[in-house]
């Protein structure tokens, strides 16, 4: 038998994080219960429950993007496979799409280093024009801000700040994601509102949780959402249909 420190099986039985799957598990746990048991050895407060809940409903979905995308592709080339298409439609999850989550929660976390929790609001607005400075000399990406299509502002960041000031996870993270915006639209003279990557990642920062987890989390999130978007596929499939406008815009792309 083959023991780790999340687990093991038997013959009669599964143990996850000392406890009996069958027995003291199934029908007690909710889903982010039973991540926060396999993942940190412990139940979430209701407060976390509340911020994680939102993470992965904010991640489950938005519309067709290149991991929805990919994965109906896939699965228009192989629908007995749809694991393959789910796989496919996460494997894009990098430092342009879906995981830039981490990388945001990894350059909060490393600017607010030197920040107390009570750090004022020119000492954090003088961390947001350094940390922009030092990113521009470096020619690194700034995450968190901007985005494409929500010009104006991304929908969810009001929802996931007013939540996390109604739950107490408004803090030196999230005070410096809105300070790099304010600052970095000024000197842009551009309007950079923070986006969802920002939002979810100044939450992870403030509730002092891993970079990693933001990733992992915006991962099961949209693994829900292109299950969905395979289902509609199957019933209403447009992934052939994308295929065939590349080859149209361009005759060298011949099917053999």
């Amino acid at each position: 038998m083959v023991k780790t420190d999340i687990g093991y099986t038997t013959i009669d039985s599964i143990v996850v994080r000392g406890l009996d799957l069958s027995k003291e598990i199934i029908g007690k746990f909710d889903f982010v219960d039973m991540i926060y048991h396999t993942t940190f050895e412990r139940l979430p407060t209701a407060r976390e429950k509340i911020m994680v809940n939102a993470i992965l409903v904010t991640t489950a979905d938005h519309g067709i993007t290149p991991s929805s995308l990919a994965a109906r592709l896939t699965y228009a080339g192989a629908p007995e496979a749809m694991q393959a298409a789910v796989a496919a439609g996460l494997l894009g999850a990098g430092s342009v799409f879906l995981g830039t989550m981490q990388n945001a929660a990894e350059m909060l976390t490393e600017a607010a280093r030197e920040l107390g929790p009570d750090a004022g609001d020119e000492a954090v607005r003088d961390a947001a024009r350094e940390l922009i400075r030092r990113y521009k000399q470096e020619r690194r990406a700034l995450y968190g801000v901007g985005h494409p299509i929500h010009v104006n502002g991304d929908p969810r960041v009001a929802t996931l700040r007013e939540l996390s000031r109604a739950h107490d996870y408004y803090g030196v993270h999230w005070r410096l994601m809105d300070a790099v915006s304010q600052v970095l639209s000024a000197e842009s003279k551009k309007n950079l509102p923070v986006n969802a990557v920002g939002a979810i990642a100044s939450i992870i920062a403030d509730m002092e949780l891993d970079p990693m987890v933001a990733r992992g989390l915006a991962l099961v999130g949209r693994s829900a959402g292109l299950l969905a978007h395979l289902m509609e596929e199957r019933k209403q499939p447009i992934g052939r249909a994308a295929w065939e406008l590349v080859l149209q815009d361009d005759p060298r792309n011949q099917v053999p």
